[in-house]
């Protein structure tokens, strides 16, 4: 191999480790640490000339939110390591109409990422889904995800959303609200919490229900006070 080759190629390297350990600094810091505005928020802040968005503990909310949103969401949250493989195979077979993307994965692309899809940011994502899943625990993962998901045009995280929506706090929110909130997250610009469409209702009455079997059955264990 030649000379120049050998040293393109240790530069490479050099460069990639700089970048992982860089990378995994920034998800140590943000354990501790509440992120800032995302690049989708700065863009949503620029079009639309402001957002609302403001950050609440979860241990200040009533239990029956963060499992709601694992319902939603991810129903395996607690018990795998990033990755729903059931979810992705199931996926799979249903030709990809389904999603199969974890909390874990939605907070690494919500907090460090870009919304557009490509081949490099799905890589990206599941770079920084390992890391976060290595180095922050599932309570904070589910905080921050509470805290960066819209739930509506501008209106960022679960305290800003209920306020928004039913003129409460968070720590205020009842099951069926928390519910309702879950149930537009899959489209929050094309649906309501306060005037749910039929199609709505079902699948927050569906989404309480998994919520309530999250915690009977303990695959909610990790959100636990």
């Amino acid at each position: 191999m030649p000379r120049w080759l050998r040293r393109g190629l240790a530069w490479l390297g050099l460069g990639a480790l700089a970048c992982l350990l860089l990378a995994a600094l920034l998800v140590l810091v943000l354990r501790f640490v509440n992120p800032p505005a995302n690049i989708y928020q700065l863009s949503e802040a620029r079009r639309l000339g402001g957002i609302t968005r403001a950050w609440v503990d979860l241990d200040t909310l009533p239990a029956h939110v963060a499992l709601s949103a694992a319902a939603a969401e991810d129903a395996n949250f607690c018990v795998h390591h990033g990755f729903d493989l059931d979810a992705i195979r199931a996926a799979l077979a249903g030709g990809g109409r389904r999603g199969a993307s974890t909390i874990s994965q939605q907070t690494a692309k919500n907090v460090f990422l870009w919304p557009a899809r490509s081949w490099l940011r799905k890589g990206m994502e599941a770079g920084f889904t390992l890391l976060i899943e290595g180095i922050w625990p599932k309570h904070r993962i589910m905080e921050v995800y509470l805290n960066v998901a819209e739930f509506d045009t501008g209106v960022f995280g679960i305290e800003a959303a209920a306020r928004h929506h039913f003129g409460i706090g968070a720590a205020e929110l009842s099951r069926t609200q928390a519910a309702r909130l879950m149930a537009v997250l899959p489209d929050p610009k094309g649906r309501s919490a306060v005037r749910p469409a039929a199609r709505e209702l079902s699948r927050a009455a569906q989404i309480a229900a998994g919520a309530r079997t999250l915690d009977a059955d303990g695959r909610g264990a990790c959100l636990a006070r």
